[in-house]
């Protein structure tokens, strides 16, 4: 016969579940990017026009007064830094070239229709492959799934694992 509950020790408060106060949780991922604080309410952003209002970005009209500042995507756009890099390539990719441009561009700006900061920042192309950089790491994904979605093909996704950024690699 097995105890239902096991034996309290030191680090078990009565009632509760052990503690693990040795342990350090630390963000692995670091976003340069990142707002060290909040901004001050409203901030428009000088490059894209979006608004800071209520702890996020987003599209808007900016009322009189805002604070100037810059988004984190414009600062990225500006340092030519992407957190998100898609790589098209393959026969498949050649021959309908135009069709998967357009696919991406379209699922990038549903994207950043509701998140100002989810963009494109530059497309690349040469005649083997295309290179899409984004300003975040969630526009790049959800590019890749999107092409997976309409045309099958292999998807590679990699994640920095110190960084905040991600590889996204499709090819058929």
């Amino acid at each position: 016969m097995t105890r239902r509950h096991s034996t309290p020790t030191p680090d078990t408060p009565p009632g509760s579940v052990p503690r693990y106060r040795d342990r350090i949780f630390d963000d692995l991922r670091h976003d340069p990017y990142q707002a060290r604080g909040k901004y001050r309410e409203p901030t428009v952003c000088a490059g894209c026009g979006a608004i800071f209002e209520r702890g996020r970005w987003k599209w808007g009209e900016a009322p009189k007064g805002a604070h100037q500042a810059t988004c984190p995507a414009c600062a990225r756009t500006r340092d030519e830094l992407p957190a998100g890099v898609v790589t098209l390539s393959g026969e498949f990719f050649n021959g309908h070239r135009a069709e998967l441009l357009q696919l991406a561009r379209n699922t990038a700006a549903r994207e950043r229709s509701e998140h100002p900061l989810h963009r494109i920042m530059n497309v690349v192309e040469t005649p083997a492959e295309a290179v899409i950089t984004t300003c975040d790491i969630h526009s790049a994904r959800r590019i890749g799934e999107a092409l997976v979605s309409a045309y099958d093909g292999d998807l590679d996704l990699r994640f920095a694992e110190d960084e905040y950024s991600v590889r996204v690699n499709w090819s058929r």
